[in-house]
């Protein structure tokens, strides 16, 4: 098969923990053509979506990781899957790729995860359609709202709707002095909406991630346990990564949530619990594949490529 992965910058991607470098590694290992395409060569016209693809060749090492060959214009309906594999920020080019992947979809191109299914799921607000999986939340912007939920809950988290790897996420108590400036750099003085969650002393134990692929969990989560003095468990902002094997109600989230998301076209999803909270849904460009693989011995590139071959055939 030929399968197109839509990235970030070849030479930006660390293929020592990347999870679309483990995808295409996988999808090599198996005899499959890998194509990468950049967002920004995404092209409509006369009908039809097409880009200037890059077909490589993914190599072991983690430095020079890929061998570089011929370059085309394709149509996206060339490819058996498309891959949207680019972080965000979910801003407005964001938002302008996957209107372009929707008519490349209408044409018959597979694209994953579905464009529509990404733009109508917010990686925070989606978990208030699964309020009985979630802690006490709050998506406001008024800040009289949010002042209220703060003394009914005393010590809570404050998070932006488009931030990813813990940024600008605040924690906030009750007596914090700098409560109201808080809520007002976060707020743009009430411009922006924001979420607020009742704060989860768990997260000492760790921020799981657990990855649903094609409706059915991964065995083993990877818990981002933060470091000394923080409340955040990303990677990005020092997370030591952790894989454990699911626990009951992890598994009773992930199996509550993954028919319905698949259902969407959504074939890869990661959630994030604290506890036996769920927190975030993210649909964009979920990762830990690499940090399972390497500490559980699953392969989790391995039951993605199973399930991308199954949805293409």
């Amino acid at each position: 098969m030929r399968f197109a992965f839509i990235v970030d910058p070849l030479d930006k991607l660390k293929a020592y923990k990347d999870s679309s470098v483990a995808m295409m590694r996988e999808a090599a290992r198996r005899g499959h053509e890998v194509w990468t395409i950049q967002r920004e060569n995404l092209v409509w016209e006369a009908g039809t979506v097409s880009a200037l693809a890059v077909r490589i060749e993914p190599l072991d090492d983690d430095v020079i990781w890929y061998a570089a060959g011929e370059n085309r214009v394709s149509s996206l309906r060339d490819f058996d899957g498309v891959m949207m594999r680019q972080d965000p920020p979910f801003d407005m080019e964001y938002v302008t790729a996957t209107w372009l992947l929707e008519r490349a979809a209408a044409q018959g191109a597979r694209i994953f995860n579905d464009p529509r299914a990404i733009r109508d799921h917010s990686e925070k607000v989606s978990i208030a359609e699964f309020p009985q999986y979630t802690a006490a939340t709050q998506i406001a912007r008024d800040a009289g709202a949010l002042n209220t939920f703060i003394e009914a809950h005393g010590d809570v988290v404050l998070k932006p709707l488009d931030g990813m790897g813990g940024s600008s996420v605040f924690r906030v108590r009750r007596d914090d002095p700098n409560r109201n400036v808080i809520i007002e750099v976060l707020t743009l003085n009430g411009a922006k909406t924001i979420m607020a969650q009742r704060f989860l002393p768990e997260i000492t134990d760790g921020d799981k991630r657990i990855l649903i692929i094609d409706g059915k969990p991964v065995p083993y989560s990877l818990a981002r346990i933060p470091m000394a003095g923080e409340t955040r468990g990303n990677l990005a902002a020092g997370g030591r990564p952790e894989a454990r094997p699911l626990s009951a109600r992890d598994r009773e989230i992930a199996e509550g949530l993954g028919p319905v998301l698949a259902a969407r076209g959504l074939l890869l999803v990661g959630i994030d619990v604290i506890g036996d909270s769920l927190t975030e849904i993210n649909v964009t460009s979920p990762t830990c594949f690499v940090e399972i693989a390497e500490q559980s011995g699953f392969n989790v590139a391995g039951m993605f490529m199973d399930a991308l071959e199954a949805r293409c055939r």
